[in-house]
């Protein structure tokens, strides 16, 4: 062949680093903590409310394209119960194959080529491949460590938009780092994108699970903002069905009309009957969530403390699945070289944060380990770790 196979698009992204260090773990017999998801099944009764769709014939045939009836119906009520963001179910709820898809099918339908997109770094590897696909160019604003947790830089954020900039991609709670965006900073950015006219795509699957008293404050809910953002999240997280692959976006119709746009030639329809169990598991009571993030703070709580036994500089999550950690206590600066030999020196995986930067130096002595695991998996994970020290 005269040019390579792969669209130049996409020319920069080969095998992600999950599927390489997922594959370490499986070789070497390590555990992996590098990957987040979950390792026990959500709710007995959600899991029997699919097979119960199952059986009914409900969802086993195409579902309607914006997804079913019920599901929209319990997103909107969600909303509105936790948030008082009241969206209307038929015009302005579209549910996806998970929040990845969420993702594309928004940007593709919001990003001309030659566009600019504000991201978050570190971000989530499928945004730059998502902003490459729609021929925008990705310029990242980097969240930096400060007193045991990343913050924003509002005039950092400030001054990396142009008049080419089309939105704002953001993520809250955060991965890989953890932090939860305060109040004050998501005001920032509201502020910065009525001034200058932007969109804001918003990242929450991570909302219920925040630790602390930290408050997850949806940037739609703040002033000129309803009107300009696409909220994302989805049932993986939530309730520990991540292979189910049932998300969601909320919007304003013209914003939910132009993603739907886009979606409909991605896989048009996902996950039939399984729509119908997350329509149930939206309407699970407090205490289901309230006991999910006291499970996963105890989960944060024990591998976080093992870490800083086993020498690295630990940054304290508020939210999400996982916890970042500095090498450079344990005379390390390439999180490459660390995570690759890292299941041979104490039998564990995790990921180097690197990836997930354009900065990549920026990044560099950062690894991201996952506590979504059993609790007798992270006790062997953090008594295995302390071979380090």
């Amino acid at each position: 062949m005269t040019r390579p196979p792969l669209n130049r698009r996409l020319a920069e992204f080969g095998t992600t680093i999950f599927a390489e260090m997922s594959a370490l773990a499986a070789e070497t017999g390590a555990i992996n903590l590098g990957q987040g998801f979950p390792d026990t099944d959500g709710p007995e009764e959600i899991r029997e409310a699919a097979v119960r769709a199952l059986r009914e014939g409900r969802g086993n045939q195409y579902p309607p394209g914006p997804g079913v009836p019920e599901l929209r119906t319990a997103i909107a009520d969600h909303q509105r119960e936790r948030y008082g963001l009241e969206y209307d179910p038929d015009a302005e709820v579209l549910v996806t194959a998970g929040a990845t898809e969420a993702i594309a099918a928004a940007l593709l339908a919001l990003v001309e080529p030659g566009d600019e997109v504000i991201a978050l770094e570190p971000y989530y590897d499928s945004y730059a491949a998502c902003v490459a696909m729609a021929g925008g160019t990705r310029v990242p604003v980097t969240l930096r460590p400060h007193e045991g947790s990343y913050v924003l830089d509002p005039d950092e954020l400030r001054a990396a938009v142009t008049d080419r900039t089309r939105l704002i991609l953001l993520n809250t709670p955060h991965n890989p780092t953890g932090t939860v965006l305060t109040r004050a900073e998501l005001t920032a950015v509201a502020e910065l994108a009525v001034e200058r006219d932007l969109l804001v795509v918003t990242d929450e699957v991570y909302e219920h699970l925040v630790f602390d008293g930290a408050e997850h404050v949806p940037i739609a809910s703040l002033p000129g903002m309803r009107e300009r953002t696409v909220t994302i999240s989805s049932a993986g997280k939530t309730f520990s069905f991540t292979g189910w692959k049932v998300g969601w976006i909320t919007a304003s119709p013209e914003l939910t009309s132009a993603v739907r746009s886009a979606k409909q030639f991605l896989t048009y329809v996902s996950a039939g009957p399984f729509q119908y169990a997350v329509a149930e598991a939206l309407r699970l009571p407090d205490a289901y969530f309230d006991a999910l993030r006291a499970d996963l703070a105890a989960k944060r709580d024990l591998l976080a403390e093992g870490l800083a036994q086993a020498g690295f500089g630990v940054y304290r999550p508020s939210g999400t699945y996982f916890v970042t950690t500095d090498i450079r206590p344990l005379g390390a600066t390439d999180g490459f070289a660390f995570c690759r030999s890292l299941p041979e020196r104490a039998g564990v995986v995790a990921i180097p944060n690197a990836v997930f930067y354009d900065h990549r130096d920026a990044g560099a002595p950062f690894v991201r380990f996952a506590f979504c695991k059993k609790t007798e998996v992270l006790e062997e994970a953090v008594s295995r770790l302390k071979r380090l020290a």
